[in-house]
């Protein structure tokens, strides 16, 4: 079990991603996770209000097998297939993060500040998430996708937008960390 508890190192995880974008070419679909909440929304009865849900569900159907099957492979490598994995951060970065206040940095997976049961006691943190989970779920259908969408099922495709899209999501995410991330912790 010692294998499969580990992270997968790149030669074993990428031919894995390789050989299902060759499969999901081969049959004529594309990849990306956002594309769910369109057909969840649909689901939902949104399309009674927005033409922008009106449209066929049921060719979506086997991506909404595939996010279910995240959802639960998910919940089971977090809970019976890992090990208390904790990130190899540099001490400088850790210093950083504690001087931010996130004192579980270097010893937890992700910062229970942010992500644990005491963020939903905090204000501050409540409307951070809220505030971000907007702004991704708008950057995503703004995008014309997310980053697995784009990163991974567009670039194969040698799709130009997507490699855009995909450096932008690096810029974003750079711009963040160092720009706007000091001034909110």
């Amino acid at each position: 079990m010692e294998w499969i508890l580990a992270p997968w190192p790149w030669y074993v995880s990428g031919p894995l991603i390789a050989f299902t974008m060759f499969t999901l070419l081969y049959v004529g679909k594309t990849f990306g996770l956002s594309s769910n909440l369109k057909t969840i929304c649909t689901l939902c009865g949104a399309g009674k209000t927005s033409d922008f849900f009106r449209f066929d569900w049921k060719a979506q159907r086997w991506n909404l097998l595939v996010i279910t099957g995240a959802i639960i492979g998910g919940f089971l490598a977090s809970r019976f297939l890992s090990a208390d994995q904790v990130p190899d951060l540099n001490p400088q970065t850790i210093d950083q993060l504690h001087e931010s206040g996130f004192a579980s940095a270097g010893t937890a997976y992700v910062p229970t500040e942010l992500f644990g049961s005491d963020a939903f006691s905090s204000p501050k943190t409540l409307l951070l998430l809220l505030i971000g989970g907007l702004l991704v779920g708008f950057g995503a259908r703004y995008a014309g996708g997310c980053t697995s969408g784009h990163s991974i099922s567009g670039i194969s495709n040698l799709q130009l937008p997507s490699v855009i899209a995909t450096i932008g999501f690096f810029i974003g995410g750079l711009l963040m960390i160092h720009l706007v991330f000091p001034l909110l912790f």
